[in-house]
């Protein structure tokens, strides 16, 4: 049966995947952004509902100090005797660990794995955890180390020690074991989360090695074939299905233009052969948009999504730079109330309340209720990638009034693209996305649209912005220049394609 890649589309990057009896669960990571590690859950490996955060409360970790593109990172989630397990990586914190016994409910507080690396990974044999990371023990050497571990207190209690050093391929990373058919297999990243990205295989008796390289490495990659939309393929996951199928989940990026693209790297779906004992990707080493495989259930398109401001709990779907300060929202009433945050650098502020983008082409729709107090009070939709490269399209009180601006800011480069002045009331607010244009769209009274600038998503893009490894988000802000006692309010929020 056909189906469409990617299977989770936005800024969902490392995935990792663990099948308990006929449900299936996916992990990926969520750099800066609170809530993290963003939980799904499937039955049939195409059609994926989020169902929670694994990071999903204040207290439970600190993000407020990590940088652009730091955060939390590369995730493995595991099940072992009525246990899920999940271990990633906290920038600059270290490894840690958390547990549930049910996914859809309470995630444990961290424990701190005492392992160097990153992008950490576990396998469960016999009663016993196994840790792996790419913690070099040898200085200037890329390796992959291996260790048992106690989950309850993150002590390592067997040594450390290595057991791959991986094809030449440069960055080292994404390890997981497996054990298949008298075998331990160990997949592994190389070549950097970029152009050069790719999974490479090796195998072994003995969990502690030695690990012969696949002859056929690398297993996955895009990296010799520029002209094809998807890139960057690497970061796999290996899994089996309750039919027997195997599969693999990896990352990978669709180029909005021949090596740019703003939605970030997303998460794959690559159906496995086995040929002479090595896992081989069923259609080549290259990664499709189309591909077919043996399911069992079609694949539904999802055409948009609408938040409920009826409810108080915010959605899983929802997400926040580094922290969510609950101070500044309010919601419950069929609005979302936002509370403005002064603006400090080149950054859009705390009071941000974003979503992922569903594709390339989508429309973000929403109805503002603003009366700006001060100078610099300003509140509206914005298209964010990191600090420093943003537009805000809003409502924003100037020396000579009021007015519907575009602020595009990329890098040392700002520019206020558009200047219209408005008046009181319902603000109806559009950004309309494809490919290559943020167009922004205004209306004082519903379906009396009128555009107001247009925007390029190069400026936006990864490869643009330099060292990026999220994707854009977009969403509802409300600045100020100094404190204020004005507040916005949003209607009617809708991202659909």
């Amino acid at each position: 049966m056909k189906y469409q890649n990617p299977i989770i589309k936005g800024f969902h990057p490392d995935p990792s995947i663990c099948r308990v009896g006929e449900d299936y669960y996916l992990v990926t990571s969520s750099m800066e952004y609170f809530p993290g590690l963003p939980l799904f859950h499937s039955g049939d490996l195409v059609n994926w509902e989020q169902i929670g955060n694994c990071i999903d409360r204040n207290g439970q970790m600190d993000l407020k100090d990590v940088c652009d593109s730091g955060g939390i990172w590369a995730p493995t989630i595991r099940y072992d005797s009525g246990k899920f397990y999940v271990t990633a990586t906290l920038e600059p914190y270290g490894n840690f660990i958390i547990s549930a016994e049910n996914p859809r409910g309470r995630w444990s507080d961290p424990i701190r794995v005492q392992m160097g690396g990153i992008d950490p990974s576990l396998y469960f044999e016999n009663g016993k955890a196994y840790y792996c990371t790419n913690l070099s023990l040898h200085p200037g050497e890329e390796e992959i180390t291996l260790a048992e571990i106690d989950t309850a207190t993150g002590e390592c209690i067997s040594p450390v020690r290595t057991i791959w050093c991986g094809t030449g391929g440069g960055h080292l990373e994404g390890p997981h074991i497996y054990f298949i058919e008298g075998w331990y297999y160990l997949l592994a990243a190389e070549g950097g989360t970029n152009f050069n990205h790719m999974e490479t295989a090796a195998r072994s008796r003995s969990i502690w090695g030695p690990y012969e390289s696949c002859p056929d490495n690398p297993i996955l990659t895009n990296r010799s074939d520029t002209v094809k939309q998807v890139q960057c393929t690497g970061h796999a996951d290996l899994f089996q299905d309750h039919r027997g199928n195997w599969w693999m989940v990896h990352l990978g990026i669709r180029t909005a233009r021949r090596t740019m693209s703003h939605l970030g790297r997303e998460t794959f779906l690559a159906p496995v052969i086995w040929k002479d004992g090595w896992p081989q990707i069923r259609t080549g080493k290259k990664e499709m948009l189309e591909q077919e495989g043996p399911l069992w259930m079609a694949q539904q398109e999802k055409n948009g999504w609408r938040a409920d401001f009826h409810r108080k709990e915010w959605e899983p779907q929802w997400i926040f730079l580094r922290e969510r300060k609950e101070e500044l929202f309010a919601r419950g009433k069929g609005f979302l109330r936002l509370y403005p945050s002064v603006r400090t650098g080149d950054g859009i502020g705390q009071t941000f309340a974003a979503v992922r983008p569903l594709d390339f082409h989508c429309v973000l729709e929403t109805a503002l209720c603003f009366l700006p107090q001060k100078m610099g009070d300003e509140a509206g939709i914005a298209v964010y990638l990191e600090s420093g490269f943003h537009y805000r399209f809003g409502k924003k009180r100037t020396e000579q009034g009021e007015f519907l601006v575009l602020e595009k800011t990329a890098e040392d480069f700002q520019q206020t693209a558009c200047r219209i002045a408005v008046g009181p009331g319902k603000m109806h607010l559009r950004m309309v996305c494809d490919k290559e244009k943020y167009h922004f769209y205004y209306a004082q009274e519903a379906e009396e649209w009128h555009l107001a600038a247009s925007a390029s998503t190069r400026f936006l893009s990864c490869e643009v912005a330099g060292r990026c490894f999220t994707g854009t988000v977009m969403g509802l802000y409300a600045l100020a220049q100094e404190k204020t006692n004005a507040y916005a309010e949003f209607e009617d929020f809708e991202v659909r394609k």
